[in-house]
């Protein structure tokens, strides 16, 4: 490694690199801008190559393998339709604040601005949805370059940094030895700080005084490592808990101080204590719409609001907080339950809190009507109780199953629910998995997608085949772009305006054509043995094709302009607060 061969380019440097950051696979699609590193890693046995169909798949895929493993992900794509290709990916992996490094071929540095073939400004159509990016002008800058991407990719708020490769730099050889930083200091760039004990100090007093406590966290509990130091503060306080659809599993959905998801799709109990609480801790959160609806609604002047977040940009963006605490979650609510029993607080005062959420908790607002159709809600439920299921990494698409899957499966782990949360992009799920199941050989890794999303990844199929990734994709098939057709009947009058999904194919012949099992059932009688048959094939891909009841919407529901106590629920009921 000191006395580099003849042949060793930029590229080789790379790759080497890439192993110096304990990267095992890279996601990618080659193309001719990209080919040096192609040839790298042809060069180099100890990073993994997985060919995807589709860039996007390929941003996907990385993604889904940090999510599961906390580890960085990393796409490599090449220059023009490579890049733009990759950006729905790229922007998925921003929006949820995930890690990852994105490698992308670029044409000559001499043709860059000359229109060559396949040229595209990638730092410029990326800009808005990365971390940071590197244009490499430099071979000899090549390790650096990869050591600050890595570095900005993980610390402070996670997110992908992107590195483009104009072909002469990284095919040009090398005259000098591979040499790794150790370590990287970038100007004007704070990864983070000390905790404020000032600030800690008011909010463990509020919360000790707190009648109506609550703790509402996000996907920096689960990015942040702080489920063990999240559980903690929970049992000291005895606040009950809530969760985004991001922080699912962070906290255990069975524990007793679960309320459940909030939101737009969230239980009735979590939006009613969300909204009449009057102590607030949010963790790694951010209040957005789909969350709290509009500002306006949910503000209440006599509630404090204790804001923990690394990122302080997110403080005060769309709700005012009094207690604002910058810093590592996992260390603030550590340092938040340490000061927490210097007052020790009285368990009874909480009790008429945690009456009348009981009280709430009674309306059973995720109660369904049991049919010899395919209940979606059955199914979920189903697999939830499966042997291992608590191990189960369970991936999403985005729609009317996405909410089925947060609101019944049981999560009780940390990254063992990836979905696609800020940009709700379809076609996620299967990718998504791909990745997590790379990360995480001989776990079992359900994709569960529509009808809708599946048809924009079905060419994973092929991936899968190729790596033998034994998936086990659960599609609730129901003919419609299900929440497309949900808003449509409940907001649209009913008008069904491109929402009806025509001329499906058949995804048990599809999943056979691939080379992989495909299994199908229509009535609620067949569903547990189709789901058991499914689970048994432990070393193959299985394609299962759910026929499910197409009457089914997801409930509760709200409007995204109305308050959390608007809920629509199953059977209506007019909410009120306290």
């Amino acid at each position: 490694m000191n006395n580099p061969p003849p042949q060793s380019t930029a590229a080789d440097y790379l790759v080497q690199s890439l192993q110096a950051e304990g990267v095992t696979h890279v996601f990618g699609y080659p193309g001719g801008a990209a080919l040096p590193v192609y040839d790298a890693l042809d060069r180099n046995s100890a990073v993994t190559h997985i060919l995807v169909r589709h860039e996007q798949s390929a941003a996907h895929a990385a993604d889904g393998y940090s999510r599961s493993s906390g580890r960085v992900g990393v796409c490599l794509v090449s220059s023009g339709p490579g890049v733009t290709n990759a950006l729905t990916g790229i922007a998925t992996a921003f929006m949820d604040s995930i890690p990852m490094v994105v490698l992308t071929g670029q044409v000559p540095s001499h043709m860059l601005g000359q229109d060559a073939f396949q040229e595209v400004d990638a730092l410029g159509i990326t800009r808005p949805c990365v971390k940071h990016s590197f244009r490499l002008s430099d071979p000899d800058k090549i390790e650096e370059t990869v050591k600050k991407a890595f570095f900005l990719a993980r610390t402070g708020r996670p997110g992908p940094v992107l590195i483009d490769l104009p072909r002469d730099i990284s095919a040009a050889r090398m005259a000098r030895p591979f040499a790794y930083p150790g370590d990287v200091k970038i100007r004007g760039y704070n990864s983070g700080s000390s905790i404020p004990h000032k600030q800690v100090a008011r909010a463990a007093l509020a919360l000790s005084e707190a009648k109506r406590p609550l703790i509402y966290y996000g996907g920096g509990v689960v990015q942040g490592g702080a489920s063990a130091a999240l559980g903690k503060l929970a049992l000291a306080s005895g606040a009950p808990v809530t969760s985004t659809l991001m922080g699912l599993g962070a906290f255990p959905s069975t524990h007793p101080a679960y309320l459940g998801m909030l939101g737009m799709h969230g239980l009735y109990e979590a939006n009613m204590a969300m909204q009449n609480c009057d102590v607030l801790v949010a963790v790694g959160a951010r209040f957005d719409d789909r969350v709290i609806g509009a500002p306006k609604d949910f503000m209440r002047p006599q509630r404090k609001i204790i804001h923990i977040d690394i990122d302080p940009s997110s403080i005060s963006k769309r709700v005012s907080v009094q207690i604002p605490i910058v810093g590592d979650c996992a260390q603030a609510l550590e340092r938040l339950t340490e000061e927490l029993a210097v007052h020790a607080p009285d368990p009874a005062r909480l009790a008429p809190w945690l009456a009348q959420i009981d009280e709430w908790r009674g309306l059973r607002c995720l109660d369904y009507a049991s049919s010899d159709k395919i209940k979606p809600q059955h199914a979920i439920e189903l697999l939830s109780r499966m042997r291992g299921a608590q191990d189960f990494i369970v991936t999403s698409d985005v729609g009317q199953h996405q909410m089925w899957a947060a609101q019944y499966f049981k999560f009780t782990k940390p990254r063992n629910w990836i979905n696609s949360g800020g940009l709700g992009t379809m076609g996620f799920g299967l990718p998504a998995a791909m990745g997590a199941a790379m990360a995480n050989p001989g776990k079992t890794v359900i994709c569960i997608t529509g009808d809708g999303s599946i048809q924009m990844s079905t060419k994973e199929l092929s991936t899968c085949l190729q790596y033998r990734l034994p998936i086990k994709i659960i599609c609730l098939n129901n003919n419609f772009l299900g929440m497309v057709k949900q808003q449509q009947e409940f907001f649209h009058e009913n008008r069904r305006s491109q929402s009806y999904m025509d001329s499906l194919p058949d995804f048990v012949g599809l999943a056979e054509a691939y080379g992989h099992k495909g299994l199908r059932a229509d009535n609620s009688r067949d569903l547990p043995g189709v789901l058991a048959q499914a689970m048994s094939h432990t070393d193959s891909l299985v394609f299962v094709d759910l026929l499910i009841d197409r009457t089914e919407n997801v409930f509760p529901t709200l409007a995204s302009d109305q308050p959390l106590t608007a809920m629509m629920l199953r059977p209506q009921v007019v909410s009120e607060e306290l």
